[in-house]
């Protein structure tokens, strides 16, 4: 790789993980004000209408010449597309049937379990400095974010069931992406429409069996539509950014942006929205930093470390190109996905 495409490689990975945060935080306050402000608490059902606006708008895209289109074998992409649908419903049930705090925890449990996952099945290893910081992440968000946690058998069995399916799913996006050489869109656009459909289908049932309300019944003010349409149009960087920042880095580096995205929500409810906001939420944030920076600094020199080790191993004549190639690869780091993170009524799309 030479130093023109490392460039724009490095930077390629900063602006999907901008793209990402910004996206998702934007995201959770239109909810919130949607839900929790203008009663709409169809979160599955809405859930299906982000993803099909976001097949449309690539469609669109596409058709335009704005990328190319590349064909995957349908029974890995219909695989593919209805478990991450899945594993969106069990997520939404999970909060439906739990408390505030168990459904937090069950979040928090996505990181160790897809590190579990890797580990046994693609071989994956992990430093104990690099587990020590993913550690101290968890820590942090759950004093942040984790409050009362009361545990029923029903809400249990949901959780796991959300678990599994997340971390399957999340591994699935980078595996597929690297092995098949297809690109974030390319992967996205051939997915949404079956993640879309089980969602279109299940979600009302869901929904009324959490809120008790018919979707099709809801007074829909021009109000509510407005931030319906705005919603679904942030979707789509939404959508966009998780498939790219998974590609280009791993689904754990994707859970760790997402706890950074829940320190961020915490941080805007209280400024925005005058949520209460106290000593435990700012130490919580402050040791949930803490492990995001030591995770980032490990990662980045472990694979430097291996760069460079490749490079001992080479001949002369190309070890110039692989030390310039350690410079700058050291972002494509660690693994995990993002769940939109709003507190109480917090029936927030996951998307």
């Amino acid at each position: 790789m030479k130093m023109g495409e490392m460039s724009g490689f490095h930077f390629g990975v900063i602006g999907a993980l901008f793209l990402s945060v910004a996206s998702s935080v934007s995201i959770v306050i239109c909810n919130k004000a949607l839900m929790s402000n203008l009663g709409f608490p169809f979160a599955t059902t809405l859930t299906s209408w982000h993803l099909m606006v976001t097949y449309f708008t690539l469609h669109a895209a596409q058709r335009f010449n704005l990328f190319d289109s590349k064909p995957i074998d349908m029974k890995t992409i219909m695989v593919f597309g209805l478990l991450n649908g899945v594993s969106i419903g069990f997520l939404n049930l999970s909060l439906g049937f739990n408390s505030i705090g168990f459904y937090q925890m069950t979040k928090l449990a996505i990181i160790p379990f897809t590190v579990l996952l890797e580990t046994i099945f693609l071989k994956k290893q992990f430093s104990q400095k690099i587990k020590f910081s993913l550690f101290l992440l968890l820590v942090g968000v759950g004093i942040a974010s984790v409050t009362d946690l009361q545990l029923n058998s029903v809400g249990t069995i949901l959780s796991l069931l959300a678990i599994i399916t997340t971390c399957v799913g999340q591994i699935l996006t980078n595996t597929i992406q690297k092995r098949l050489n297809v690109s974030s869109t390319q992967l996205l656009y051939q997915s949404a429409p079956f993640q879309a459909a089980i969602l279109f289908v299940t979600g009302p049932f869901v929904d009324q069996c959490l809120t008790n309300q018919n979707v099709f019944a809801h007074k829909y003010t021009p109000l509510v539509l407005g931030f319906i349409v705005l919603s679904c149009l942030i979707a789509v960087s939404v959508n966009f950014s998780t498939f790219l920042v998974i590609g280009k880095t791993s689904p754990v580096t994707y859970q760790v942006l997402g706890h950074l995205k829940t320190c961020l929500v915490l941080a805007f409810g209280y400024a925005l929205l005058h949520d209460p906001f106290t000593s435990r939420n700012i130490l919580g944030i402050l040791i949930a930093i803490l492990g995001m920076v030591l995770y980032s600094y490990f990662c980045a020199h472990q694979n430097k470390n291996k760069l460079l080790g490749l490079a001992d191993h080479s001949p002369p004549s190309q070890i110039k190109d692989k030390e310039s190639v350690a410079l700058l690869v050291g972002k494509n780091i660690g693994e995990e996905k993002e769940g939109l993170e709003v507190k109480k009524s917090a029936k927030d799309s996951l998307v």
